[in-house]
């Protein structure tokens, strides 16, 4: 049964409310004053808090402030029930993160509606999506049920395209106009430099999304390159799909932004990586990073030959140093070289303490 406490000091405003609620089928647990109401948060733990904010002891602002300082407790759906009508309170409960406000007295209906969105909301928002093609289409559908918006129109049947090797899914400039899903295949993306060489920023394989920063940069544009490293089958999902969810509600944006994210971070970790790191390191990391992500496997007849400029590109260095260092890993017996050059980790503990040496 959904569990909603109720922290009311007037005695008949609570006993009336909780009535209501109960008669509506929610179990509802009672607090005469804030302090009260945050300590019984911890013991009933509702999925939803109805809060009037004058109270003694301590008021409904400092009650969800004090929730909010917790991850757990600052998921929970709050309304503020509230015998003031003045705008600036409003604002105030609502930038501190209430979900609501209902003025007193209200009708039974305007009770139960507010209390039945809150909860739905929450639901959404808890809920877990594949990180996959379906995944994306439910989250879309529910997103726009969980905004009210009934004029978006969501387009189910994706469209596949397959793109040979070395062909450019999209290049960077280019309108951003949407974002991909890898079926099959392994795809680069990269960057190109005024020298003219190219600053590989990531590798993605079947079941990653690529294109997603793009989407949002302000410009509309790509911020990078992608091309097939080999046969690839990719989906594009149209920007107009989601563009509006994300720009509507900042959660909706995040969840989104969850499920469509391979590693949002790799990047920044890369460039780190390249300042600080010696080459050997950057080499250990980048094959464990392959190796992690599926790209480089554990039998020869498996994984993708790496074009080695394009590995190269990934470490920030020259191909031929990138070429030496990987011979010398070869030599040291920490990794060998299968069919068509496929790269295969024969030591990947010796590889991590080269990562971790200082």
């Amino acid at each position: 049964m959904t569990k909603i406490l109720l922290i009311e000091d007037n005695k008949d405003v609570c006993e009336n409310t909780a009535d209501i609620l109960e008669l509506s089928n929610y179990e509802v647990a009672t607090a005469e004053n804030g302090k009260v109401g945050i300590e019984k948060v911890k013991t009933v733990k509702p999925d939803l808090i109805l809060c009037d904010i004058m109270m003694p002891v301590m008021d409904g602002y400092e009650v969800l402030e004090e929730l909010s300082k917790e991850v757990e407790t600052a998921r929970i759906p709050f309304i503020f029930l509230t015998a003031k009508v003045d705008k600036s309170d409003f604002r105030k409960g609502m930038n501190l993160g209430a979900d609501d406000y209902l003025t007193k007295p209200f009708e039974e209906h305007e009770l139960l509606e507010a209390v039945t969105s809150r909860l739905k909301k929450a639901d959404f928002l808890r809920k877990e999506f594949p990180k996959n093609l379906e995944g994306i289409h439910e989250f879309l559908q529910d997103a726009s049920r969980y905004l009210n918006l009934e004029h978006i129109t969501i387009t189910r049947d994706y469209l596949p395209k397959n793109y040979n090797k070395k062909e450019l899914i999209f290049r960077e400039g280019d309108a951003a106009h949407a974002l991909y899903f890898v079926e099959n295949g392994t795809v680069k993306t990269y960057k190109s430099m005024e020298s003219g060489k190219e600053f590989v920023t990531s590798l993605y394989k079947a079941g990653d999304f690529i294109g997603q920063l793009s989407l949002l940069n302000p410009k509309g544009v790509y911020l990078e390159s992608a091309m097939a490293i080999e046969n690839t089958e990719a989906y594009g999902i149209p920007k107009s799909n989601f563009i509006h969810l994300l720009y509507e509600n900042k959660e909706v944006a995040h969840k989104f932004m969850d499920i469509i994210s391979n590693n949002l971070i790799e990047v920044q970790e890369q460039l780190v990586n390249m300042a600080y790191s010696s080459v050997r390191q950057r080499v250990a990391k980048a094959l464990l990073d392959l190796h992690k992500k599926g790209i480089i496997k554990d039998f020869p007849e498996e994984g993708i030959d790496i074009p080695r400029e394009d590995f190269a590109g990934m470490i920030g260095t020259a191909t031929e140093t990138a070429i030496r260092t990987l011979s010398e890993f070869k030599e040291e017996g920490l990794i060998t070289m299968g069919h068509a050059k496929r790269i295969i980790l024969l030591n990947k503990e010796e590889l991590q303490h080269i990562v971790d040496f200082k």
